[in-house]
């Protein structure tokens, strides 16, 4: 496993250097001036489109403006708003939040030009059943300028990262959230592994039905979830409401300077911040990957425009809106930087043991009184901590020295111990103090922020979210990578990658994905090979979105489109 995971990390050291963010964000800018910022349109016509204002039903499509964009941000809102968010922070420090607003801001004009050309060049032989996506753009695109073989080809190379990314942070990762999140609810008592089989049960049965049922799925569970998350985050803030302005500013201040350890903090730089605000909220929004315009081309409409910008409020109502709610009650709350669950009573040494160094296995003390307080019991066997301890040089990422050392609960007869990992070192480690943190990886740290506020509150809240957040998403990308299966192998396929796609929700529950590094890894591949791939095709074909999403914006203006009889955009260019 650790050799799997070290391959990973080593592809995704190439497909997230800093020019590829660089590179994004560029990309988000240009397409925000080339469109006259864009974000305005969709914050205003955009939401009298989803309202049902230009609805027409003899439009060729499935499924309504509003179903599409529910189905999209199905699996845009999930659990990257909760676990992902999570990650940012308790890696990249407060600073991440500012480059997911950054993120956020260009997204909404990378959405709205990549589902402008999913719309221009989908396929509708079958109006009841459209497809489309970045590998329609290629083929059909590149097709027209005489490069057919040329477009097949990046067609069909999109849809294989389109399918990595389906696999890993499209299922794997929200099952794996969400098993966990169940384990540490029920105390342990529901294994992971059972939470699989049934996530893959009901994921099953909603995406035999096709986009028509998933449509209709997600257009009641998505203001469903979403007013009931809202809700207890702004509950959380109002308590906290003195907290919120000085956490604002220290988002704003760590995204251009470097913030110290504290805490179970152990410091972020600018670079670092930086790096983990654009990847999560990439992750989180899907700005740029090339997956939501599949769904919104299944719409009803004539105006390929318009479904564009209705797609613009998607990173607007992910990253504005809910990851930032979920990022201030993480910090206002102080789970980001907070105190040890208990402490060492004798501080331990590390000891060298076959050439790497260990605090071998120590007695673990009972929680804390606050601890307890939060947790609402005493440690049980399985759980993780970590200790942090200083060795080595100076970090780039963290401005510091300091690394965290993890270790495992075990239960010894009437007491706790913790069984510590090896560290390869060439000097002695050396605790920067007495404190044991439990660890809450990803999901389970939003949950602990919760509950700092209110005991028991984020536990049954998270994990009520995290079951319908999980679930809304599975079921919109089973959809996308059935999309892409039926790009490279036709309608046939279809069954076969919907049996492999339910049973991998039942093996990432499986105990082989430990850590939040580990997790990072995975669904970092997946939406890291999706850029790659529809990046250039943006590039390629940006100038035929911004034709025709002037062309539409002068005839809104002009009030041509004040019935649904309007005549249609047209592509001159295809």
């Amino acid at each position: 496993m650790q050799a799997l995971m070290d391959t990973i990390s080593a592809i995704n050291n190439v497909i997230w250097h800093d020019y590829v963010l660089y590179i994004v964000l560029g990309v988000g800018i240009l397409f925000t001036i080339w469109s006259g910022f864009c974000q305005y349109r969709a914050l205003t016509h955009g939401v009298a489109v989803t309202k049902g204002k230009y609805d027409d039903p003899d439009d060729p499509g499935a499924i309504s403006h509003f179903q599409a964009l529910s189905a999209a941000l199905s699996a845009t809102v999930g659990l990257g708003n909760i676990g992902g968010v999570a990650v940012a922070i308790a890696l990249g420090g407060p600073g991440a939040v500012f480059w997911m607003w950054v993120i956020g801001l260009f997204g909404m004009a990378l959405k709205t030009t990549e589902v402008t050309l999913s719309m221009l060049y989908r396929n509708t032989d079958d109006p009841d059943n459209p497809h489309g996506g970045p590998m329609w753009v290629a083929s059909k695109g590149l097709a027209e300028r005489g490069f057919g073989p040329a477009g097949k080809f990046l067609g069909g190379l999109f849809c294989v990262t389109l399918l990595v990314s389906a696999f890993t942070g499209g299922n794997m990762f929200q099952a794996w959230n969400v098993g966990i999140v169940t384990e540490n609810a029920s105390n342990g008592s529901i294994p992971t592994v059972a939470t699989g089989i049934v996530l893959a049960i009901i994921v099953g049965a909603v995406i035999i039905g096709g986009i028509k049922r998933i449509g209709a799925v997600a257009g009641k569970l998505v203001p469903l979830m979403c007013a009931l998350y809202l809700l207890a985050a702004f509950y959380v803030l109002f308590l906290t409401i003195g907290e919120v302005p000085r956490m604002l500013v220290l988002i704003v201040k760590h995204a251009f300077t470097p913030l110290e350890a504290q805490g179970a903090f152990v410091g972020g730089t600018f670079g670092y911040a930086f790096l983990w605000g654009m990847k999560r909220a990439l992750f989180s929004s899907e700005s740029g990957q090339g997956s939501s315009p599949i769904a919104h081309s299944a719409a009803k409409t004539k105006e390929p425009v318009r479904e564009g910008v209705v797609a613009g409020l998607e990173p607007f109502i992910d990253t504005i809106v809910v990851c930032t709610l979920t990022a201030l009650v993480i910090l206002c709350s102080g789970a980001w930087n907070r105190a040890g669950e208990t402490a060492f009573e004798t501080t331990p040494a590390f000891t060298q043991v076959d050439g790497n160094w260990t605090l071998g296995t120590t007695t673990l003390p009972s929680r804390n009184t606050e601890a307890m307080r939060v947790a609402r019991n005493d440690w049980r066997g399985g759980e993780n901590v970590f200790v942090n301890a200083r060795w080595g040089d100076i970090q780039e990422d963290t401005n510091d020295n300091i690394t965290r050392v993890n270790g495992s609960v075990e239960v010894d007869g009437d007491s706790f111990i913790v069984v510590w990992e090896s560290v390869e070192a060439n000097e002695q480690p050396v605790l920067i103090n007495d404190d044991i943190y439990a660890a809450y990886p990803s999901a389970a740290l939003t949950t602990h922020a919760f509950n700092i506020i209110q005991p028991g509150m984020g536990t049954w809240l998270v994990l009520l979210a995290s079951w319908l957040f999980a679930i809304s998403t599975m079921i919109s990308w089973s959809y996308y990578g059935e999309q892409g299966m039926v790009y490279l192998l036709g309608e046939k396929s279809v069954l076969p990658y919907k049996l492999v796609y339910c049973l991998l929700i039942i093996v990432s529950t499986m105990p082989f994905i430990q850590t939040d590094s580990e997790l990072d890894a995975l669904t970092s591949l997946g939406t890291g090979v999706m850029l790659w791939a529809n990046i250039p095709i943006m590039l390629i074909f940006g100038a035929v979105a911004m034709k025709a999403y002037h062309a539409y914006g002068a005839k809104l203006k002009a009030g041509e489109f004040d019935n649904n009889d309007a005549p249609s955009s047209s592509n001159d260019e295809s």
